[in-house]
Parts: structure tokens; sequence; C-alpha cells
């Protein structure tokens, strides 16, 4: 079992993420200790981690709270869950290979520089 602040710091959110993720159904199942504080298992711990990846990658919090439903309403959502995660797996595909095309464009910008600012070098100095 996991305090608030251990899964801050293995997840790197703050504790009002993680007290709003609960207050909104995107971590339902938070126990509490005899004190009434939150105490996270390692089974939320790993659902948080698809949170994460999830919101990383680009899922609105809507969806997420979306999903989450769709689980905790059981087997009969099955499809509608992998349907959610299939758009969202290729809106990240897509989103990827936009970025690659960039990451592309920006790797030909610096061999520019990088030739002009040896040519620059060799007229200073000739014997390059």
């Amino acid at each position: 079992m996991y305090s608030i602040t251990e899964i801050g710091k293995i997840t790197g959110l703050p504790a009002s993420t993680l007290r709003y993720y609960e207050q909104v159904g995107i971590l339902p199942h938070v126990d509490r200790n005899d004190v009434g504080r939150r105490v996270y298992s390692e089974e939320v711990l790993e659902w948080l981690e698809l949170v994460i990846a999830l919101k990383d990658t680009g899922m609105s919090i809507d969806d997420i709270r979306t999903y989450t439903a769709m689980i905790l309403e059981g087997d009969d959502t099955l499809n509608k869950r992998r349907e959610l995660l299939v758009q969202h797996k290729q809106d990240v595909e897509m989103s990827i290979a936009k970025t690659q095309v960039y990451l592309e464009k920006i790797i030909r910008k610096v061999a520019v520089y990088d030739v002009l600012m040896h040519q620059k070098k060799k007229q200073k100095n000739p014997l390059i």
C-alpha cells in the first residue's frame, strides 16, 4: 500500500491531481486507512500508470472518465472499451507520424546550419 505522497513521487502527479482524479471517478477504488488517509494499492498504481499514459498521449479527461465508467459497468462494455482504445491508438499513431515528419525537417535544418558553420570556419582558417 502506498500513501498519496508515495504515489505522487512514483507518478510525478501532485496530490491535488490524485484527489481530483478520485473526485471525478477516474480513480474509483482508493481506500482509506484507520485515520482516514488515502492508501493506494498496487492495482490502483497500475491503473494510474495507464491513466497517465492515456492522458500524456492526448486522451481527454472526459474520455478517460468515460473509459473508467465503462470498466465499472462490466463486461457488457468490452467492445466499446476496445473501440475507444483502438481510436485513441490510431490518433496516437497519426500524431507520432506527424511528429516524425517534423523531426526530419528539424534534422535537415540543423544539417544546413552545420554546413554553413563549417564553411564559415573554413573561410576563417583556409587550412581546414
